[in-house]
């Protein structure tokens, strides 16, 4: 346990100035291709450029929330986050009012809360476990376990950024559409997100599950618990659709003031469009967590895949004759495309495989 903890602590201190230092020394180039419009273009690069500067406060409050998870705690990294978002909302107004820091405040907000909620969260946690205590012996021989954690980080890693990588290529293409696409946009996927974070509550659910019935061989279990998920993910999926085309301009008016009606014109192309296809991401989410519990990593992974170059490929192809209609149906083209593969093998896996 302690060679692991010590294996993660090397590779997040490694990756994580690895990428503050590209990143940072690119930020002008980033700002260059993402095509951000030229009048938000500072305010991009000082919210950026903060962010990025931080990205080890942000590696490192996942990195020991997680440990914390993994030693069956899962109510403190609970409070430490609820901590952490409430900071961030009150330095964000203390920066932002009194101080006219603008958008450079509000990314330090951002940063700080991270690194102060990592910070109590390592004491709580060095408080009430013996095991986090590692000593420089802990560090020695450590070759296995960091390829052990580079072999599994790498395909869970590789497919929490892809709808990342997909993103910035659907941000492009609304930044060169001009400063009222970006807003619509923006508004837009913030209530987008939201449908997301339901998604991973109930992968969460569905992997702990389907893991342990995949180890004890009952395989009866594991297809009534993906059932049972679906159906629920599917009716939060049927509600968060519904709340979301019934509020939009509520929704909208919750991040920009007084939006015109050109803002609400990118923004409910985008929810009114989207949003009905949270079923597809549903079925996404639920497959592929159970396909990999069930230790087939390279079905999700090929997903992922899947869903990246269908996302650029409608995107950065399609942009020129569809315009911003290209972005709406970016993501539900690339949810059907993971999902094509991932059901099938489910199914197959099922069918074949004894556990």
């Amino acid at each position: 346990m302690r060679k692991s903890i010590a294996a993660s602590a090397v590779l997040s201190i490694f990756f994580s100035v690895l990428l503050t230092l590209i990143c940072c020394l690119l930020a002008h180039q980033l700002i260059t291709i993402m095509k951000i419009p030229e009048d938000i273009s500072k305010e991009a690069y000082d919210y950026m450029f903060v962010v990025l500067l931080g990205t080890s406060a942000t590696v490192f409050y996942n990195l020991i929330s997680n440990m914390l998870r993994a030693l069956g705690d899962s109510n403190m990294p609970l409070y430490f986050l609820v901590f952490s978002s409430i900071l961030n909302i009150f330095l964000d107004l203390l920066f932002i009012v009194p101080f006219h820091m603008g958008v450079a405040g509000a990314a330090w907000a951002t940063v700080i809360s991270q690194l102060l909620s990592a910070f109590f969260c390592l004491l709580v946690g060095l408080k009430k476990y013996q095991v986090l205590h590692i000593s420089r012996q802990d560090f020695d021989q450590l070759k296995s376990p960091l390829f052990s954690h580079l072999k599994i980080g790498f395909q869970m890693g590789f497919q929490m950024s892809v709808m990342c990588i997909g993103q910035l290529a659907m941000q492009a293409v609304v930044n060169s559409l001009g400063t009222y696409a970006v807003a619509g946009y923006t508004a837009a996927s913030k209530a987008d997100q939201v449908s997301v974070l339901v998604n991973n509550a109930m992968i969460a659910a569905i992997s702990a599950y389907v893991s342990q019935n995949f180890g004890a061989g009952n395989k009866k279990r594991i297809r009534l618990s993906v059932r049972a998920c679906l159906i629920q993910t599917e009716a939060l999926n049927l509600i968060m659709c519904l709340g979301i085309l019934f509020l939009r301009h509520p929704i909208v008016e919750l991040f920009l003031s007084n939006p015109t009606a050109e803002i609400y014109s990118y923004s409910d192309q985008y929810l009114t469009f989207v949003a009905p296809c949270y079923f597809l991401l549903g079925l996404l989410s639920i497959y592929r967590a159970s396909v990999q519990s069930m230790g087939n990593g390279w079905a999700p992974f090929t997903a992922c895949m899947i869903e990246l170059v269908m996302r650029i490929a409608t995107t950065l192809g399609l942009s020129a004759v569809l315009g911003y209609f290209s972005v709406c149906i970016a993501s539900p083209l690339a949810w059907f495309g993971a999902c094509a593969l991932l059901i099938s093998c489910y199914y197959r896996m099922m069918k074949k495989q004894v556990c």
